[in-house]
């Protein structure tokens, strides 16, 4: 991703994006952007276009239309790979860790240390360690499969993998939804301590804890449109009501 465009333009940004499934409007125009060292709160009722919408700017699925800009030049991503070219990765909901490779072999699958074809399994380790020291992951070894691991490990494990890969911009879809309140904790931690790497942030989830907690801005969908794009002070049961309430009721609520 170019590093020449002006500091106020976004990082990233989705312009009138439409996503149908068959005759289903999964987006009905959608505009987002991210700008540079922001967490971004993604939020909506189950169905509201979260998951779709950041799946197109990851490259996983492509739009029925609108248009992407990265560093503000159109892009067209058609795969994942496209998009981390442009330093766009996903953590997706499954995570997608090999369950019985260790945590080092999950950091560098595809990508192992090597000297004359042969994978450098200390190097391998060392490097794992070092990028889980910088980000404040604590885990008692490298070495442990992976499914031995807490469902929070596991998340800071593939966050931790994605950010080794220096992004530019980390999507996280619904990074707690299965995790208790210390877990949780954990996972917040590092997406602080991402935003604090230079990289921008957003999050996906029905948290809307977290969201209020970790976030700069909160961006609202309902039923595949934006309804609000908002300051993060903005209060619990205001931010409820625009995700649940039909639009229009909404504005007609806050405005009396």
């Amino acid at each position: 991703m170019d590093d020449r465009g002006h500091e106020d333009e976004p990082l990233v940004e989705l312009r009138g994006i439409t996503k149908l499934f068959g005759a289903v409007a999964a987006l009905k125009r959608v505009d987002f952007k991210v700008g540079r060292g922001e967490v971004v709160g993604l939020v909506g009722d189950n169905g509201a276009g979260k998951s779709t919408l950041m799946k197109i700017l990851a490259g996983a699925i492509e739009p029925s239309g609108g248009e992407i800009l990265a560093g503000g030049s159109p892009v067209r991503f058609t795969s994942t790979r496209s998009a981390i070219t442009h330093g766009i990765h996903m953590v997706f909901q499954d995570l997608a860790l090999c369950e019985d490779l260790d945590v080092a072999a999950n950091f560098y699958v595809g990508r192992e240390p090597t000297r004359l074809g042969l994978v450098r399994v200390r190097r391998m380790h060392a490097l794992a360690r070092q990028s889980l020291v910088e980000l404040g992951v604590e885990l008692h070894s490298t070495s442990v499969p992976v499914r031995l691991l807490s469902g929070g490990q596991r998340q800071c494990v593939a966050i931790s993998r994605a950010l080794s890969l220096s992004p530019r911009l980390l999507i996280l879809d619904e990074p707690t939804a299965a995790l208790g309140v210390s877990q949780s904790q954990l996972v917040l931690e590092l997406i602080a301590q991402a935003r604090s790497h230079g990289t921008s942030v957003v999050l996906i989830s029905h948290r809307l804890k977290d969201i209020l907690d970790v976030c700069t801005r909160i961006v609202v969908l309902y039923e595949g449109s934006n309804v609000a794009d908002l300051d993060s002070n903005v209060s619990l049961e205001d931010l409820v009501r625009y995700i649940v309430t039909d639009p229009e009721a909404v504005q007609s609520g806050l405005a009396s």
